[in-house]
């Protein structure tokens, strides 16, 4: 069993805005020009959609129209949690083993939130397990403790 990646980070805004900018507006701090299908396949993501709800999907909106399935929402609670079964696929390849991200948002104080991001069920991926986790933990420190972080104002 593989460990879970469990990044914690500061950002500086109130609970209800980190909540909204990692759900309504992922698309402003996701690189879509780097780690989306569509870039795989050489053309930036137009954005991504996420049907806010438990069921709802997670899609790409891709270059010339095509969408592609990242994640289910699992839990939608806002402000202070959110959680979906997500995996960015392969140009070629649509639905497949899915990781689960849970998202916890904690109100330090009204300008301050902190935010962990837990992400497991790497055994889904078999073989590929440890070379996912790998990929995916390098992309957060990227994407979440980077990008999303100067998204809320950091």
């Amino acid at each position: 069993m593989l460990d879970p990646i469990i990044k914690r980070i500061e950002v500086p805004c109130n609970q209800k805005k980190a909540f909204t900018v990692f759900v309504d507006e992922m698309h402003t701090w996701w690189p879509l020009g780097k780690f989306t299908t569509s870039a795989m396949a050489g053309a930036p993501a137009e954005g991504i959609a996420i049907d806010k709800k438990p069921g709802g999907k997670i899609t790409e909106m891709g270059a010339k129209g095509r969408e592609t399935h990242w994640g289910t929402v699992k839990t939608y609670d806002p402000y202070g949690f959110f959680s979906m079964d997500f995996h960015i696929p392969t140009p070629d390849y649509e639905v497949g083993p899915m990781s689960l991200v849970e998202v916890t948002f904690t109100e330090l104080d009204s300008q301050r939130t902190m935010v962990e991001l837990k992400q497991t069920n790497w055994e889904v991926f078999a073989d590929m397990a440890e070379g996912v986790r790998g990929g995916y933990s390098h992309g957060w420190a990227m994407i979440f403790e980077g990008a999303y972080k100067a998204a809320c104002g950091g």
